[in-house]
């Protein structure tokens, strides 16, 4: 138990540090993403702090496992650049035993995801959805330019001489108002001040020293003309408010379910399939049933004085309009079980790579005797690859019926973890030979350990 709890102690804080590392990239990329989006809509930083919360969630699935493979990389470095895996060897202790600590946490770590995956991410994934719809209806913050029109308020156009930036006062407006149909008013203002309403609903301007002028649209000899010294017009503005939406009125997509979800809607659409394949034979089997009996099809109600060749005709056409319907709503109820089932696999493929990364890790890190991050990073970049690769891959060939569903999903773990399989077994027998040399050209000479890896 000693040498289990100094493993997994020589494990566990580089698993830390690579999975916060990897958060962080991720943050970033969706950061950069969205900023011009959330730029310039005055959002204020609870609700953008909300929108980070949300989205953490699919960022610790994909940094996770990623994370046990540099860390495994790093533990297992560590202990063979300081001779520790050979000491251990040379007291009885097996590569098996060395690995079955971390082996074991990584089963633990790969349970717990697939209950985040089935149990948080949904909600989140919903919640995050139903937030960024809501920043996106959001407006941006009104805005004067001098001499240009804004249209940006439904019914009128708003155009001012001069604005004052550590202000709200205006000079030279003048306002079109094309709110009632029947009178069209202009409004002009030597000075003012624009300011929104409490709720955000209303954008309300005073205005001094000016005039109305109203034309009857129907009647142009109609036509009223008012001084004012002061006046306040208030106007409807509807989108420049934050407004949050119910959960309930949208619809959750595949990435916002579990899998028990998911696979209650495939049994569903399981059975519509077999419903809609069951039609299509009752059909054909009616139809030719009608023929060799000599009776009218039910299909087809045939025309008086019709001949029989037309009305041939007109029932194969009928009986191709009703098969073809049912094979195309057959055809969407398989596409949506496919894409269900990739995604059911998914959020149970992804967690199990946490083991299948142990199993690749540990040997490659036995072998190449370096436990520095840059190292581990560089080693583990070439899995990340092959391991995305295969899974995005995966899902585009089984979303278009080429593969398996569960196939698509989980060749990425079949792939590496035979890999580490072998790997494992020929390091446990030490008849494995690794050329440190030739890999550490690719390494950035800032990554590289100023000792040279032990023989």
């Amino acid at each position: 138990m000693i040498i289990w709890r100094h493993i997994l102690y020589r494990h566990g804080t580089p698993f830390l540090f690579s999975a916060s590392v990897l958060i962080f990239i991720f943050l970033l990329q969706f950061i950069m993403q969205k900023l011009d989006q959330l730029a310039g809509k005055g959002l204020g930083a609870a609700v953008i702090a909300e929108l980070i919360v949300m989205n953490l969630a699919w960022m610790v699935v994909l940094a996770v496992p990623m994370a046990v493979l540099v860390a495994t990389l790093m533990a297992f470095g560590n202990l063979s650049s300081a001779n520790e895996i050979t000491a251990m060897r040379a007291s009885g202790v097996s590569l098996y035993r060395m690995i079955a600590p971390v082996l074991i946490s990584s089963l633990l770590l790969c349970y717990l995801l697939i209950l985040f995956n089935n149990h948080v991410l949904p909600d989140t994934n919903h919640r995050a959805k139903i937030l960024l719809t809501d920043i996106y209806r959001k407006k941006p913050t009104f805005s004067l330019v001098p001499g240009l029109f804004s249209q940006e308020i439904r019914g009128y156009s708003i155009l001012v001489r001069k604005t004052f930036e550590q202000s709200n006062d205006l000079e030279g407006v003048t306002i079109f108002d094309y709110t009632n149909n029947a009178v069209t008013t202009t409004v002009t203002a030597a000075r003012g001040t624009i300011s929104f309403s409490p709720d955000y609903q209303k954008l309300i301007m005073d205005l001094y020293d000016g005039e109305i002028h109203e034309i009857n649209n129907r009647d142009l000899s109609r036509y009223r003309k008012i001084r004012f010294q002061k006046h306040r017009i208030a106007m409807d503005a509807e989108g420049f408010e934050f407004q949050r939406s119910q959960e309930s009125a949208f619809s959750r997509g595949d990435r916002e379910l579990s899998a028990q979800a998911m696979a209650a809607i495939v049994d569903s659409l399981r059975g519509l399939q077999n419903e809609s394949r069951a039609r299509i034979a009752q059909v054909m089997r009616q139809d030719l049933d009608g023929v060799f009996a000599g009776a009218r099809p039910p299909l087809v109600v045939p025309q008086p004085g019709a001949d029989p060749p037309f009305a041939a005709l007109m029932r194969a056409a009928v009986l191709k309009n009703v098969i073809d319907g049912e094979h195309t709503r057959t055809e969407y109820y398989g596409r949506q079980i496919r894409e269900y089932s990739v995604e059911i696999h998914k959020k149970y493929s992804i967690p199990f790579a946490c083991v299948v990364f142990v199993l690749i890790g540990a040997p490659l890190g036995i072998i190449a005797r370096r436990g520095t991050f840059g190292v581990a990073a560089s080693l583990s970049l070439g899995f990340f690859l092959l391991y995305w690769a295969c899974l995005i891959g995966g899902e585009k060939l089984a979303d278009r019926a080429l593969i398996q569903p569960w196939f698509g999903m989980w060749s990425a773990n079949i792939i590496i973890g035979l890999l580490g399989l072998y790997l494992t077994f020929r390091t446990a027998r030490e008849s494995l030979t690794f050329n440190w040399s030739t890999i550490l050209k690719f390494v950035p000479k800032q990554w590289r350990a100023e000792e040279e890896p032990n023989p």
